[in-house]
């Protein structure tokens, strides 16, 4: 309806009609007040192509898309963005030969999504669709690409609130913190305390000496073809990664959650209870019965790491995140 007001008329078109002149001058004010002019429809339907125009492009926004970050050694980073309109931003980090879009990842980003926090999942150098070759070991290399990552959403205007990993993302997770002590919560899944262990399982026996005979050793499917190469020294470089010596250096200001399966058959829980003792701010969630992937856990494993990562959020800038949720 049209909300245009009629005002006094001009005095010399104010006279006294006679009474049938009266009604169809009173009709025709009366229509003019109900009656929208085609001027104001015209305008009606611009304003609202205009709304919904807007809302699509506020939508196409927030749908996840593709971007690619290079690290220092020219490698392109392939990761998914998933944009809420918040300028918190939470980095998540795939394990082993894994990739952004794996179903720890992908459960994690949607639930993070709902609560209104933006999210970015990227495969590291040499994984998935980044750039690179894949190196055994490789842990200090892989908290590099994580920090390219961290730069380049700072350089955005962005507030990376937290970042988290899982299995060897989790150790990825921790090393960054010990070094850069930039990103103030942390959330390691799975992540192995002493990583001399558990590469016999991969390896087979006698790892040390055939690699030293041979200069590598080739890990194989059932089918017998290469899955990929360890070297002498890609193998070095696990053993020499220090978890210990990682978990002392992260400064007390660092929130640090771990999670662990009581039943995880790869990592043991046990590490998840060292580095409870060694880092300063440290919380330790052990989900019983829980493997390592999650598998029959994942909606406890979510609903875990989004409550930790939201507490850290509402303390850097709780009205944002509160608005967040609203309609």
């Amino acid at each position: 309806m049209s909300s245009s007001v009629i005002g006094p008329l001009p005095h010399f078109l104010v006279s006294t009609p006679k009474p049938k002149q009266l009604t169809q001058s009173r009709t025709k004010i009366a229509l003019s007040q109900v009656t929208p002019s085609h001027s104001w429809l015209r305008s009606s339907r611009k304003r609202t192509t205009s709304s919904l125009s807007l809302r699509q492009a506020e939508l196409r926004e927030m749908e996840p898309h593709n971007l690619a970050i290079v690290n220092n050694y020219g490698e392109k980073l392939i990761g998914v963005l998933h944009d809420t309109g918040s300028r918190e931003l939470v980095i998540l980090c795939h394990g082993f030969r894994a990739s952004k879009d794996h179903k720890i990842i992908l459960t994690l980003a949607s639930a993070l999504t709902t609560e209104g926090i933006s999210v970015f999942r990227f495969d590291f150098a040499g994984n998935g669709e980044s750039e690179g070759s894949f190196h055994y070991g490789n842990y200090r290399r892989e908290a590099d690409d994580l920090h390219a990552v961290v730069l380049h959403f700072s350089g955005q205007n962005r507030d990376v609130s937290a970042i988290a990993g899982h299995s060897k993302g989790g150790n990825v997770v921790l090393l960054y913190a010990s070094v850069y002590n930039d990103i103030h919560t942390v959330v390691n899944m799975s992540g192995r305390f002493a990583l001399d262990g558990g590469i016999e399982d991969r390896l087979g026996k006698d790892f040390m000496q055939r690699i030293k005979n041979d200069g590598f050793i080739d890990v194989k499917t059932r089918t017998g073809e290469v899955e990929y190469r360890v070297t002498e020294e890609s193998l070095l470089d696990r053993l020499t990664t220090d978890m210990r010596a990682a978990a002392l250096s992260i400064d007390k200001e660092c929130r640090v959650l771990t999670v662990h399966g009581s039943e995880d058959e790869i990592v043991p829980v046990s590490g998840a209870l060292e580095f409870s003792k060694l880092i300063p701010n440290h919380k330790l969630h052990i989900i019983e019965g829980g493997n390592h992937g999650f598998t029959s856990h994942l909606d406890e494993l979510a609903s875990t790491v989004v409550d930790f990562i939201r507490e850290g959020v509402q303390q850097g800038n709780p009205s944002q995140v509160e608005g967040a949720n609203k309609d």
